[in-house]
């Protein structure tokens, strides 16, 4: 089970284990990045620090989204994984979805796993991909309940590449 911090309650249900194991290493074989057409994504003061230095430049809160998504990714061995906190600071973890007919990144159907909880406001969110950008229908999918709201995005490591906040 991945590190999380009990300040905030899981997706829409049960508390947040109090538990003090790390996060798991990702899934070894991945897919290919999400889209060619990414966000840019600002980088962090200390782009080669490492995953422990990254997450000590985000709030608790932030650090657990990237926890989150890591283990959704590594759950699955998927391309992305990504987690959202919303305004009552409920969490919502996912997988990139890929099916012959259904395709979301992880972002959106985190996204879409909070607006389908009563969700009306996304605090924060975490990408961890191996992308070197953000996908764009993800980034809307955020920027449908959060103007402004940062979305960290982390490497597979968890290493924090940056955030986007536009």
């Amino acid at each position: 089970m991945p590190e999380t911090d009990t300040t905030a309650a899981t997706a829409a249900s049960a508390p947040a284990p109090a538990s003090a194991a790390s996060a798991p290493a990702p899934a070894s074989a991945a897919s290919a990045p999400a889209s060619a057409s990414a966000s840019a994504v600002s980088a962090p003061a200390s782009a080669s620090a490492s995953a422990a230095s990254a997450a000590s430049a985000l709030t608790a809160e932030d650090a657990k989204l990237v926890t989150l998504a890591r283990s959704a990714r590594a759950r699955v061995g998927a391309a992305e994984g990504a987690a959202v906190r919303d305004q009552d600071g409920r969490t919502y973890a996912a997988a990139t979805v890929s099916l012959p007919h259904l395709t979301l990144s992880a972002l959106q159907l985190a996204v879409a796993s909070a607006a389908s909880s009563g969700a009306t406001l996304i605090e924060a969110a975490a990408v961890v991909t191996e992308a070197e950008g953000l996908d764009e229908a993800g980034q809307a999918a955020v920027r449908d309940l959060a103007p402004t709201s940062p979305i960290h995005v982390a490497d597979p490591a968890g290493t924090l590449r940056g955030t986007v906040t536009a």
